[in-house]
């Protein structure tokens, strides 16, 4: 039985108003929450965002303090968390190292720690990104150690346009030559939102990882609520990881859209080693005194890469002393991070800080500079970031199949849906403003909902419609040409099965309203995802190759040798804006590292 609430009056709203009065206005009514529906009202991300106290800025600050003569790196640590102590601070992270630690401070803590003669700096801890765009998810069913052979079909249009196969498949045969360079003794650190530790394309490659979210020794790309609830995060970071280093042959049995291989994909350097620091949540969302420990910790256990496919668009100090620190330790490691996806002029950070970090643009599968690249005089390569495919958390990515009236409907999963198949009857929810607006023909018992495109954001028309019953939505677009995939906006364990449909196919099921239909989201293994994340780790993995093929050669000498061997645009010759030094190639670079004279030399002029 449906139940409603009365919301706006008390009873006197009820009582007839007196002759000559204005007359009461009627009460506004919703149907009340179906039962177990209320915590769809908030995403994860809001919860937290309530928990954090007024008194404290969210993200806190991050403190640099004098280094003392007289007392080791840990002792100084400790003196300065006494100092945060007594302001009334909470300390979360110390890197003695680096002579920081972060915190939670209120205002007046923060302006008493300024005063303080062995404080340099207090600045905000800012919040990151990953630098990854909605990618259109499959429209069709699915199908169905490092090993030196698989199928030329796992060569991804992205590992050809950098020419990685040219370095260890010469003849294209689908088997790593004898003595390529492969990668192999290299190690690249992902700084990112973890991985899939069960992802057949990664686990022969992991060496070690560290959760900087978490603060432990397991950076699986999933976050625990106190009820112990699991959310997976959206596999960006396992994205990444496999387009560097994900082993050749490996994929078999995977579940993989039409047309791809069975096998799963390759990476560009398939003999590299992977380090993992997790510093992206489940959301994409990450701080600045993560990052900073987590390129600390990637240089300490020895990796000569660091790919970062998230930033931020404004610099930070500290941020770019650790970027300076590790780029002048000795050879030296090479930092390779996404110049960012607003299309605008101005890299983000820590891409722009120059010489210590490789700013990375994106080019389409022609080559051609992506629309959401940004740009500016400090973009160094670019590499492919438009419909990339690569491995993601197992079953993460999904693949939806919608049947109403026994006829198929072509349809989209939106991000971060649920997965499952659900049938039931369809109930028109008009724009889904609210919980009334299925009317009468929505139960508790469950429905399939559904919605017109506009007025609200996709989570909140879900929101209201899995608060009045229904179990799958459908959403119908409101213009011709379907767009570039509807995203949940977050992670969220009362999601149901989501999926958007075209203008067309929205109108024809209006006209099946009433009758049953079949929403079903299955998980794949791969997905094809856009963005300067994508470029990115096309260039790190380049980067494995010429340090595999010369491990001597400085963090400098190989950004040079990318730089001069990277594939100009012909329509503005020379080093520009917007392609910097041009497409990345890993064939040239590593052919021209290797007549370089013992340590690299002069640095290869651009």
């Amino acid at each position: 039985m449906k139940r409603w609430l009365w919301l706006g009056l008390g009873l006197s709203g009820l009582v007839a108003s007196g002759c000559g009065s204005d007359p009461k206005p009627e009460p506004v009514v919703l149907p009340q929450a179906c039962p177990g529906t209320a915590e769809a009202s908030l995403p994860s991300t809001a919860v937290s965002a309530l928990s954090t106290s007024p008194n404290t800025a969210p993200d806190g600050v991050i403190i640099t303090y004098k280094p003392k003569v007289t007392a080791s790196a840990l002792a100084a640590s400790a003196d300065i968390v006494k100092a945060v102590e007594r302001v009334g601070g909470t300390v979360k992270r110390r890197i003695p190292n680096l002579n920081m630690v972060s915190a939670r401070l209120s205002p007046e803590a923060i302006t008493a720690l300024k005063a303080n003669p062995d404080v340099l700096s207090v600045t905000p801890n800012r919040r990151v990104r990953a630098m990854a765009l909605p990618t259109p998810p499959p429209l069709a069913s699915w199908q169905g150690a490092f090993s030196t052979q698989g199928s030329v079909g796992e060569y991804t249009e992205g590992l050809k346009l950098v020419q990685a196969p040219q370095v260890w498949d010469a003849n294209n045969d689908g088997i790593i030559d004898p003595g390529a360079a492969t990668g192999e003794g290299v190690k690249v650190c992902v700084i990112d939102s973890g991985w899939d530790s069960k992802h057949p394309e990664l686990k022969a490659a992991f060496l070690k990882g560290k959760d900087f979210v978490d603060d432990d020794d397991d950076p699986t790309d999933q976050s625990v609520s106190p009820k112990g609830e699991v959310t997976v995060g959206g596999g960006h970071g396992t994205h990444v990881s496999a387009t560097i280093l994900a082993q050749l042959g490996s994929g078999s049995g995977a579940r993989v859209a039409p047309g791809e291989d069975p096998n799963g994909v390759v990476g560009v350097a398939p003999g590299a080693s992977l380090l993992v620091a997790r510093v992206l949540d489940t959301d994409g969302g990450g701080r600045t005194d993560d990052v900073i420990a987590a390129v600390d910790w990637c240089n300490s256990e020895g990796a000569r890469v660091a790919s970062l496919s998230l930033g931020a668009p404004d610099p930070s100090e500290d941020e770019q002393t650790v970027f300076e620190k590790v780029w002048n330790n000795g050879n030296g490691m090479l930092s390779v991070a996404a110049s960012g996806n607003d299309g605008k002029r101005g890299i983000a950070y820590p891409a722009a800080y120059l010489p210590s970090v490789m700013a990375v643009g994106a080019v389409d599968l022609q080559g051609t500079i992506a629309d959401f690249s940004q740009y500016g005089q400090e973009l160094s390569v670019v590499g492919p970031g438009v419909n990339v495919l690569s491995a993601t958390v197992l079953g993460a990515a999904s693949l939806s199949q919608v049947t109403a009236a026994s006829v198929p409907v072509t349809s989209r999963p939106l991000t971060y849906t649920a997965q499952g198949t659900y049938t039931g009857r369809l109930v028109n929810c008009g724009l889904g403003a609210d919980r009334a607006a299925c009317g009468e023909a929505a139960t508790c018992e469950g429905f399939v909902a559904y919605v017109d495109r506009g007025d609200l954001f996709f989570e909140e028309k879900a929101r209201n419609v899995i608060q009045a019953g229904a179990r799958a939505i459908i959403i119908g677009d409101n213009v011709e040409d379907e767009g570039p995939g509807f995203t949940l906006g977050s992670a969220n364990p009362h999601w149901v099965p989501t999926v958007s449909v075209s203008m067309a196919s929205g109108a024809a099921l209006k006209g099946l309203v009433g009758q049953e239909v079949t929403v079903s989201i299955s998980g794949l293994d791969y997905q094809r995802e856009s963005g300067t994340s994508m470029a990115t780790p096309h260039v790190s993995g380049v980067a494995a190759l010429v340090f595999s093929a010369r491990p001597d050669l400085s963090a400098a000498h190989v950004r040079a040798v990318l730089e001069k061997t990277a594939q100009d645009d012909k329509t503005t010759p020379g080093v520009d804006e917007r392609y910097g030094h041009g497409l990345v190639q890993a064939a040239k670079a590593v052919a021209l590292a290797r007549t370089l004279p013992q340590g690299g030399g002069p640095l290869p002029l651009p």
